[in-house]
């Protein structure tokens, strides 16, 4: 039985629900008439918070009903995930334009992460008697042409073989293989896993940076290079080539998969890339660039607390390829946005700021953000990486996504004057005489 509660409060994407509603933290809720997506964000005896991934502005009220859905906020991980593109909770954006008939996203609209129906080639590479150990490989599915997709057992999973199917064509939820488990119950792995956005995905352990992750742009490979399992910052005013910076290096950069996330962006910078990876061809495999691409897109006019989560959806995707031995690449445009999110909320949340307006944990959130990066030996004994390359705003300048407003250093480091308005440091040398 899911449990219940209503809503007492509401204040922007923040509700309160009053009483002791037996919630979890970090699970997922259905909020009004509407089911729209939310997490529990905090709790106490007598009132449990949680923020709408969708906004709230359009009837929401006091007194609707807020379901628990007894998981936490997850994503959905099976073949199908590359050449598309997802809003920040993992929805599918081509299918919510289908369903909401129109161009803007309808309020708890409700759609499959994945597509169910679709039968994928499977090569099945188990066989009856193998004992399984978590992470390791059951099938191969050649997702597109150029990434062939590894399903894994789960984390926390292990067992003997007891049946396989024969290679086929299956969906995403038919059975491929069944397992008799230490305790002497069974159960049965499809290609399908569901994965906590906000935990990272177990490793085996991880290695010291070492290997290059070579750009293709000279000028960061030479002055500027990146390891593979490293984290860079992109830093610049608005208007001065960060974004089109992270596109060079998603076409051209020696990784086997990109996840672009557009947290905050115009909706019309998300189309570029969208347009331009169907176009380019991938000079690895001569088809289109899309072919080892995802997309996160959750633009400036998308509701913040799904900017938020757009970054650990996109992060969490990336660590499962990793899983797969494979080298991940996420272009994060941009995590000013994100933490403008995270400054909106803790604001509707009342709490004491920092800096700047910001919440006293921003520190530390980046940093278990950026701690998911790193080159790791996986749990079925693979290497693979995550990088993650980041475009930072800074603070100083005027946030507005429009770009007709600039302050004096918004405007001076797009002119390329910022440079004297640095202060220098005397270098020269005294006279010896």
């Amino acid at each position: 039985m899911l449990k219940t509660a209503k809503i007492y409060g509401i204040n922007g994407p923040v509700i309160y629900l009053k009483g002791n509603t037996g919630f979890r933290m970090s699970e997922m809720v259905y909020v009004g008439e509407q089911k729209l997506v939310g997490e529990v964000i905090a709790l106490d005896k007598d009132m449990t918070t949680v923020q709408v991934y969708e906004e709230t502005t359009g009837g929401l009220r006091p007194g609707e009903e807020v379901i628990a859905s007894g998981s936490p906020v997850s994503v959905t991980l099976a073949p199908g995930i590359l050449n598309n593109i997802f809003d920040g909770i993992e929805r599918p954006l081509e299918d919510i334009a289908e369903s909401s008939g129109g161009a803007f996203i309808t309020r708890g609209v409700s759609v499959d992460s994945l597509d169910r129906t679709k039968k994928w080639k499977t090569h099945i590479t188990v066989k009856q008697g193998d004992y399984l150990h978590a992470g390791d490989i059951i099938a191969e599915v050649p997702e597109t042409h150029a990434i062939t997709h590894k399903c894994m057992v789960p984390p926390e999973v292990e067992g003997t073989v007891l049946v396989t199917v024969a290679d086929g064509e299956y969906t995403i939820d038919e059975p491929l293989v069944r397992l008799e488990l230490p305790n002497g119950q069974e159960k049965e792995l499809t290609m399908t896993q569901h994965w906590p956005i906000r935990t990272p995905r177990p490793t085996h352990h991880r290695f010291p940076a070492s290997v290059p992750l070579v750009t293709g742009q000279r000028i960061i490979d030479t002055m500027f290079p990146i390891a593979k399992g490293g984290t860079a910052a992109i830093p610049g005013g608005f208007g001065t080539g960060k974004t089109m910076t992270q596109h060079q290096i998603a076409k051209w950069a020696d990784a086997d998969i990109i996840i672009y996330i557009g947290c905050g962006e115009r909706g019309n910078e998300m189309t570029q890339v969208l347009e331009e990876f169907s176009e380019l061809t991938d000079p690895r495999t001569g088809k289109p660039l899309m072919d080892r691409t995802t997309l996160i897109a959750n633009t400036s006019n998308m509701p913040v607390a799904a900017r938020e989560a757009s970054i650990y959806t996109g992060l969490t995707l990336a660590e499962y390829y990793r899983d797969m031995g494979y080298d991940v690449a996420i272009m994060a445009d941009s995590t000013s946005r994100w933490a403008e999110a995270l400054r909106e909320l803790s604001g509707r949340l009342e709490e004491m700021p920092a800096e700047e307006g910001f919440p006293a944990y921003l520190a530390s959130r980046l940093s278990a953000f950026y701690e998911r990066a790193g080159m790791m030996h996986n749990l079925n004994g693979t290497d693979g990486s995550v990088t993650i390359i980041g475009a930072v705003s800074p603070h100083r300048v005027v946030t507005s996504p429009s770009r007709l407003h600039r302050t004096p250093n918004d405007s001076s480091a797009a002119s390329g004057d910022w440079i004297r308005a640095l202060p220098m440091q005397d270098i020269s040398r005294p006279s010896t005489g």
